[in-house]
């Protein structure tokens, strides 16, 4: 695991954000929501600068998020243009936005990972054919340089920034 810096959030006071640790949420409960979720939303750019949004599938392994999509699609031709993107979990509820820079795998010469990635894809959502699924297409990694988490059930008190040293791809 890559070496960060856990805080509160830098949000106008307004928000009500509590200004100690008590109650910030861990990494441990960022890593089980990214583990546990289904789908991920990527948010990229387009050339024009407009914001593009899709849901993926994608796992969560050893700190970083991997996914794959088809090299025509829109968010591959976006993040090969303009790699910044951010993850977001569907819930609104149990919050976690990840920030950084998406960097394509070189699935032959990372052929250990792409095992490990195709093989918790393929557990995950029972497709049997997943290497399948990511040779056809693009593979993208992203080693987040910033995170948000939060529980909006108590969120000026579990509100966490997470920072890392280093957000160079996986």
């Amino acid at each position: 695991m890559r070496e960060f810096k856990r805080m509160r959030p830098k949000m106008d006071v307004g928000y009500g954000v509590n200004t100690d640790e008590a109650g910030m949420l861990e990494w441990a409960w960022v890593d089980e929501q990214m583990t546990a979720a289904r789908n991920y939303w990527i948010i990229s750019t387009r050339k024009a600068g407009a914001p593009h949004a899709a849901p993926v599938w994608g796992v969560w392994i050893d700190g970083a998020f991997y996914w794959s999509t088809s090299e025509n699609a829109v968010k591959a031709r976006n993040l090969l243009n303009n790699p910044q993107v951010i993850v977001h979990l569907e819930s609104g509820d149990d919050v976690v936005i990840m920030e950084g820079r998406a960097a394509v795998i070189d699935q032959q010469k990372e052929a250990e990972m792409m095992k490990r990635i195709t093989g918790a894809y393929a557990i995950k959502y029972e497709m049997p054919d997943a290497a399948e699924a990511f040779s056809g297409g693009l593979a993208f990694v992203l080693a987040p340089s910033v995170v948000m988490a939060w529980k909006e059930s108590d969120f000026p008190k579990t509100a966490a920034r997470f920072e890392f040293a280093s957000s160079s791809g996986a």
